[in-house]
């Protein structure tokens, strides 16, 4: 099974109607005692211009946003396909800063399994 760090991006399947797309680990590594679930944000190239739209440009993903409005999940760390890399830490940085803003949070603090703000 694979093991996913947070600040990883996966290919994940999200199911029949939402496809393999790329996906941002937001939950930490599991432990063997937790459920195998892991929190993503889902990478898409429809941009529709929102505040909740975070564009980090990397070497591994077509051009477009991580949509933390609609494309939060939870999956089965099963669906995970393949490690496409991982975000430096000033683009996890930028990702905290504009999430926590966008949700009304002064920061956002990421915790295991589908607790992603405190």
């Amino acid at each position: 099974m694979p093991s996913a760090d947070r600040g990883s991006v996966w290919t994940v399947d999200l199911g029949l109607a939402a496809k393999v797309r790329p996906c941002l680990v937001l939950s930490i590594s599991t432990d063997p005692q937790d459920r195998v679930l892991v929190t993503v944000v889902a990478h898409t190239t429809s941009v529709q211009g929102t505040r909740f739209e975070v564009d980090v440009k990397t070497r591994f993903l077509k051009p477009g946003v991580f949509d933390a409005a609609q494309q939060v999940l939870t999956v089965p760390q099963v669906k995970l396909v393949r490690k496409l890399g991982d975000l430096t830490p000033d683009q996890l940085a930028l990702l905290r800063r504009r999430y926590g803003a966008g949700w009304g949070f002064d920061a956002l603090i990421f915790a295991s399994g589908t607790t992603i703000i405190s």
